[in-house]
């Protein structure tokens, strides 16, 4: 990231932490326990992290707070936008499937954006874990964090959820589709 790339307006900040906090304060069930005002003092002292949380919204990820790690002290937000986010869909998994695609390709690939944007692209598990606080993806798919196995060997993984389950796929890396984006993290 560059730095003149994480500066927020002071209207560009204020919009997004009431945006940040109406989210928050409609959807308690994701952070029970939590405060909000704990959250924002702990965003304010960090404006490159309030960057990357303006970029997941900007994006359209509709971040929150899912989790707390009293160890770390750090609140972790994650994209809960019913499904993947429109700004970061059609993209293939990492810049080794961009660079090897030979017509055709994407304008990204989810690894590099979620770098960019100073986020960590979402595991199987936490994707998981995500779907226990509702239902997302259940008209698009997301892809999650590959094992080195697999990407060794071509291949990139994806979730969706369908049926009332979450399926984990399968897919070249370099592919890429419409209804496909990826979901990220951010601890503050």
């Amino acid at each position: 990231m560059k730095d003149e790339k994480i500066k927020l307006s002071s209207e560009e900040r204020e919009e997004l932490l009431q945006t940040l906090k109406a989210r928050f304060e409609k959807n308690m069930s994701r952070h029970p326990g939590l405060e909000w005002a704990k959250v924002q003092a702990k965003l304010e002292t960090n404006s490159e992290k309030l960057w990357s949380l303006y970029e997941m919204e900007r994006t359209g990820g509709e971040p929150d707070v899912i989790a707390h790690d009293k160890k770390l002290g750090e609140y972790i937000f994650c994209d809960c936008s019913a499904e993947s986010p429109k700004g970061r869909r059609s993209v293939c998994y990492d810049r080794k499937a961009l660079e090897s695609r030979k017509k055709h390709k994407p304008e990204n690939s989810a690894m590099d954006m979620a770098a960019d944007m100073g986020i960590e692209i979402l595991t199987e598990e936490q994707y998981r874990k995500l779907q226990e606080l509702g239902n997302f993806d259940t008209k698009t798919s997301s892809w999650v964090k590959t094992p080195a196995n697999i990407r060794t060997l071509g291949g990139a993984i994806f979730c969706d959820r369908r049926y009332d389950t979450v399926f984990v796929y399968h897919n070249g890396a370099d592919s890429y589709y419409a209804a496909r984006g990826f979901r990220g993290s951010l601890r503050v």
